[in-house]
């Protein structure tokens, strides 16, 4: 077994972070900041309402298509003995307000911007794929405006 210098890069890792960085850049870029750990936030609150409200062969198909590293928030505390969780559009507002640390009021503005980003980055089928598992009224509310 060779030794390996301490502090060495390691390109995948160092590929993952770009990457996922690229995304949350892109997130804030719709949202109109620059806060790049708000748009994280919001990111991960949106990926989290969304996941538990899939199916676990919906979730798992729209996971592939994650960057790895947000692949990882995606499922981080997913439990899929209970999913998918049946919320209405104003539980899901609240839902996902409350992990972005928003006001359910701003919800449709920002819900729709991830939307609206994760567009440009994903293919289309699979998050229409994705949408198409919600309710009308939830699918309204991501909807990009």
């Amino acid at each position: 077994m060779s030794r390996v210098a301490a502090g060495r890069p390691i390109p995948a890792l160092e590929n993952a972070t770009r990457l996922a960085t690229e995304w949350v850049r892109d997130v804030a870029e719709t949202l109109g900041t620059e806060d790049t750990p708000f748009a994280y936030r919001v990111l991960r609150a949106w990926l989290h309402a969304l996941r538990d409200r899939l199916t676990v062969p919906a979730a798992a198909h729209f996971g592939a298509q994650l960057p790895e590293l947000l692949r990882g928030v995606f499922y981080e505390g997913w439990n899929p003995s209970r999913v998918p969780v049946r919320l209405s559009a104003t539980e899901y507002a609240e839902h996902f307000a409350h992990e972005a640390g928003v006001s359910p009021h701003d919800v449709p503005k920002i819900a729709s911007a991830v939307t609206a980003a994760l567009g440009r980055r994903m293919s289309e089928g699979q998050l229409r794929k994705a949408m198409d598992e919600l309710p009308a009224a939830v699918r309204a509310l991501l909807r990009p405006a």
